[in-house]
């Protein structure tokens, strides 16, 4: 990640990584599901996952060097991915752990991940095998140019069709359905999948929540921003923190908590994972 004058920081990171660094630090038993190499990334996010009490039996070690992702502008975030055979994309569901789907309340999916095979097709049989199980699916598809590869059209709306909560950007809506306004995207949406809440951050505006009985539009919470760097990551956490704690609750309670941990992360830099206390220190 770029600090200025040719300075370079290294973070631990990764768009469903931080969403479960998170939702950890947030409380909730969690775990990242994927594959890192046996290099000195791969060491450091093992032990940001241990520190972040992170269930490591989910996390895979190979012999492929570990994806990295280079933040070379903060604000907003622009990124380049370097990584050809890199370890995510041996990723393995037959060495997680026995039972795993039965104990999981919720899986969540999205990043780059899906729009880079063989690995896309090895998630899309793991979602469609969690949701028949009876687990939620989460999905924030966190536009990136990687997402421009002709097939992932396709995977973008059987993921979509499994969903029990869409999460995206307005910038991702305008990524992925540039010819539409934003009603009519959500009108696409709904075609493919008419039941689920849609959240679409519009970040110091805040966030709205989509349901069939309408919508609602949430204001951000106030705070002096560090970098916006995982701050989409940390709403995913805050509602899926919420989603689980309170099942039976309004969606528009759990994206409160969202915006909530999304202000907390906008606080520090490097997509900082809240804690109950950061959050609790926000006012309002």
């Amino acid at each position: 990640m770029t600090a200025g004058d040719n300075v370079w920081q290294a973070h631990p990171g990764g768009a469903g990584w931080n969403v479960a660094r998170a939702c950890a630090r947030l409380g909730v038993p969690s775990a990242f599901a994927g594959a890192v190499g046996e290099d000195n990334f791969g060491e450091e996010l093992t032990r940001a996952s241990e520190a972040a009490g992170l269930d490591l039996r989910f996390l895979q070690h190979v012999p492929q060097p570990t994806l990295l992702a280079v933040v070379y502008r903060l604000t907003p975030p622009a990124y380049r991915f370097l990584g050809e055979n890199s370890a995510d994309l041996h990723f393995d569901p037959s060495r997680l752990p026995e039972g795993w789907m039965q104990a999981a309340r919720w899986l969540h999916v999205g990043g780059i991940s899906l729009s880079r095979w063989p690995l896309a097709d090895t998630l899309l049989e793991l979602i469609e095998a969690a949701r028949a199980a009876g687990v939620q699916i989460s999905f924030d598809p966190n536009a990136r140019l990687t997402h421009r590869h002709p097939d992932y059209p396709a995977v973008f709306e059987r993921v979509i069709r499994c969903a029990d909560l869409l999460k995206f950007s307005d910038e991702d809506l305008q990524f992925f359905f540039p010819s539409l306004s934003e009603e009519d995207a959500l009108r696409h949406l709904r075609g493919l999948n008419a039941r689920c809440p849609i959240v679409v951050t519009r970040g110091a505006a805040g966030a709205t929540l989509y349901q069939p009985a309408g919508r609602a539009d949430l204001p951000a919470v106030p705070v002096q921003v560090a970098d916006t760097v995982g701050a989409g990551d940390a709403l995913c956490a805050g509602l899926l923190v919420s989603a689980t704690e309170h099942p039976q609750g309004l969606w528009t309670d759990h994206l409160r908590l969202g915006l909530r941990a999304a202000a907390a992360a906008c606080a520090r830099p490097g997509a900082y994972a809240p804690t109950r206390a950061d959050l609790d220190a926000l006012p309002g």
